[in-house]
């Protein structure tokens, strides 16, 4: 690593932007000393740690939204297998995220830290997470990464025309 101390006038300019005065002893009764306020440092917020399943090697995120489940009720949970088997994904290839317990996150967070390609949203909607609505079951992009909005698993998996639709996005998919 180089050298990070410098005398250059030129380069100390850049850090110190307030006047500064040389002030001579002899030229006052008493030495004037004067502290210059620093200004605080920003407060970091501590970066959230997120309990998920799944391993993420394809850096596919599935988020579901339940009060009362981990994931969902059995016929949601059965719903999400099937779909995440037709795709041909394993719980390697994705992390499944409860979102309820994370409701504070918005979307660069989360695609930070799970490095999404893609994020299925099951009962979480684009409000939620501070981007621009857009139809369910359809695929959406936010920059690079692919959005699939839909409902809870648990309401979907009795919704006949909103799983044909899903699939019918989803289906565009290959891993």
């Amino acid at each position: 690593m180089a050298e990070q101390l410098t005398t250059s006038a030129e380069a100390l300019r850049l850090f110190f932007t307030d006047d500064i005065y040389l002030v001579r002893t002899e030229d006052v009764a008493a030495p004037l000393v004067t502290a210059v306020p620093a200004a605080p440092a920003p407060e970091i917020a501590p970066a959230t740690v997120f309990k998920y399943l799944g391993k993420n090697q394809k850096n596919v995120l599935i988020l579901v939204n339940d009060s009362e489940n981990d994931v969902s009720s059995e016929s949601g949970r059965e719903l999400l297998r099937n779909l995440v088997k037709a795709m041909q994904l394993t719980a390697n290839d994705f992390a499944l995220l409860n979102y309820f317990n994370y409701s504070h996150v918005k979307f660069e967070e989360l695609s930070t830290f799970f490095s999404s390609t893609l994020v299925l949203a099951f009962g979480v909607s684009p409000a939620q997470l501070g981007l621009i609505d857009q139809p369910q079951h359809s695929i959406g992009t936010q920059g690079e990464i692919k959005l699939v909005f839909t409902g809870r698993l648990d309401l979907l998996s009795a919704d006949q025309e909103g799983k044909k639709k899903l699939w019918s996005s989803l289906k565009q998919f290959t891993f």
